[in-house]
């Protein structure tokens, strides 16, 4: 079961991208595995012309329909997620999220936007078919900081809401796993009956 790390921000260095691959090394400590698809490095007229032909709008596609779980991370902007990430969901097929967890990420320059996360993005996320979307994790500017010297630093609440999230996702992850493997149990030859 993999885990797809999608940047929805359209630059370079990012807080909510910067918060998400802190997600993800996060889930690695826990035996995860993830891959990571940044939208700002897809080619913009492809993106933005739905050109399903394109060999780097297909890989992406192709990304999130192998991934059991989905964290998607944006910034707001004027109270809505960006729109390089409106534009790559607007890609996927009208159930491309069907029985994977998501879990959404945003970051803002003040706690005004955080509503955008439930009104903007989460119905969006939920219209795609997902088994289930996790609660978001919002944080301003001023909780996501980051220096050469020192890295990431995350306020206090947000190390907390970070490692709820994480742990909630890993552990929905692994009950899914559970019962996928329970489907398929082996039977052992000494119990196989024939009749001729």
């Amino acid at each position: 079961m993999t885990i797809l790390l999608l940047a929805g921000s359209p630059s370079a260095p990012s807080r909510s991208t910067r918060l998400l691959h802190h997600v993800g090394e996060k889930l690695a400590t826990l035996g995860h595995r993830y891959s990571r698809l940044d939208v700002r490095d897809l080619p913009g007229q492809a993106l933005i012309r739905a050109d399903f032909n394109d060999p780097a709008i297909k890989a992406a596609l192709a990304q999130v329909e192998a991934a059991s779980a989905v964290v998607v991370a944006t910034p707001v902007y004027k109270a809505a997620y960006s729109g390089a990430l409106k534009a790559f969901l607007d890609l996927l097929p009208q159930f491309g999220l069907t029985n994977k967890l998501v879990l959404p990420l945003a970051t803002g320059g003040s706690q005004s936007h955080m509503l955008a996360l439930d009104y903007a993005l989460r119905p969006v996320l939920s219209s795609l078919g997902p088994r289930h979307v996790l609660p978001s994790i919002y944080a301003t500017e001023a909780q996501v900081l980051w220096s050469e010297q020192d890295g990431l630093v995350l306020d206090a609440p947000i190390v907390a809401r970070v490692q709820e999230g994480v742990d909630q996702l890993s552990s929905s992850l692994l009950a899914l796993h559970k019962a996928a493997a329970e489907v398929f149990l082996d039977v052992p030859f000494s119990q196989v009956r024939c009749s001729v």
